[in-house]
This record gives structure tokens, sequence and C-alpha cells, in this order.
């Protein structure tokens, strides 16, 4: 039995993973908390790391945002697994409107009171979905943090790793408008995956994590 960390990604909490099993194992959701002025992706790792006691040899999975802080966390402890979803490991994978908003910070301008009202946008984005998960995640917006959102924007252009720790399995779709999986390299690819793919590929997903908890 793994002892497991789930986190979640942008403007979501760990109810993503209300598709995922993992049964026999001992799983402990990860929720945010509000970032220091100064944090940047390290500096909160290390706070999670700290506020969910996670201790060198646990296992980590990250969604979206929440890989990029993994694979942060095991650059600051020696994890057992990371396994990202709808992730990117390095700056190197990253997307290029990544370098356009870097240079053109407009999320800087937007009020934050607006934040939560980007559930309109979901599906532009994520694909289209079932009412109830198009639900879910307006739901999970509506409830996060506007001040960490914006951080959370500005953290995720800024991050520059170029460093991939060990131990690190990586699973991406190949219809992901968020993560391009053109540009990620060493990844299991899911046919039809988008970036949501953690709810509606969820059968999938879990054969994979099944395989790679396994694995010694």
């Amino acid at each position: 039995m793994s002892k497991i960390f789930l986190i979640a990604g942008l403007g979501a909490d760990t109810r993503v993973y209300n598709n995922i099993d993992l049964h026999g194992h001992e799983v402990t959701p990860v929720d945010w908390i509000l970032p220091h002025k100064h944090d940047n992706l390290t500096t909160y790792a290390q706070r999670l790391i700290v506020q969910y006691h996670i201790t060198p040899n646990s296992v980590v999975i990250g969604n979206s945002l929440g890989g990029m802080i993994a694979i942060e966390m095991a650059k600051l402890i020696p994890l057992k697994k990371v396994i990202l979803i709808s992730s990117i490991k390095t700056i190197s994978e990253a997307p290029r409107y990544f370098s356009f908003f870097r240079k053109l910070p407009i999320y800087k301008i937007v009020p934050k009171k607006l934040y939560s009202s980007f559930g309109v946008f979901i599906e532009f984005f994520f694909g289209e979905m079932n009412k109830a998960d198009l639900w879910l995640f307006k739901d999970m917006l509506k409830k996060c943090s506007p001040v960490f959102l914006r951080w959370a924007m500005e953290a995720s252009l800024l991050w520059k790793n170029e460093t991939i720790p060990p131990n690190v399995y990586h699973i991406a779709g190949d219809k992901d408008l968020i993560f391009s999986n053109k540009k990620i390299k060493n990844a299991t690819i899911i046919k039809g995956g988008t970036h949501i793919m953690v709810f509606d590929k969820a059968k999938e997903i879990n054969k994979l994590l099944k395989k790679i908890l396994k694995e010694k």
C-alpha cells in the first residue's frame, strides 16, 4: 500500500479525481492554501510538504498545475513516484502562450472578482463535457480563491524548471489544448485525451495508475 497525495489543477480542487480509483492505498487530498506574497512554485511546494506532512517515499499525483508543483516537491524530497496527468515536467514542454503572457501579463489587469466567472470558457479550452462534469468544474472554479488564481497564473508563467527528478511518470492526452503533447517528451499518450481526461478517460488512466503503482 502506498501513501498517495493528490494535487489538483488551476481553478480546481481534488474533486477532479472523483473518477480515479486508488482503492487499497492511503490517499490524502491536498487542498490549496493561500500563497504568501513572494511565493513561487518551489516555495509553495515546500509549504504544502510541511502542511500535509508529505514524507520521503510518498507518491504524489498532480493534475495540470498540480503536476508542476509535484515536480517541485520531488526536487525537495525524495519521492517514491511522481505521476503527472495533463501537465508538464519542464519549461521546454511549456506552450508558446507562456512566453506571450510573460511579456504581456494581461491577467494582472483583470479584476480579481472576475476570475471566478471564467467558467464560461471551460468547454472552449477543455473540450465538451456532460452537464454534471461541467457543473462540477464551474463549481470548483467558483469556490477557488481569486487571490490564489491570480498568484497561480503568474507563478506558472514564471516557472523555469529544467530539472526532471527521478521516478517521474507522465500521462498526456493527444487532444489537450492547454499542454500540447507535441512538446512533451517521454509520456504515455492517451488517444482522444483532453485537458480534462482525468474525468472522461478515467478508465484508461486507472489502468495506467494501477500498473505504475505496482512497479518497484
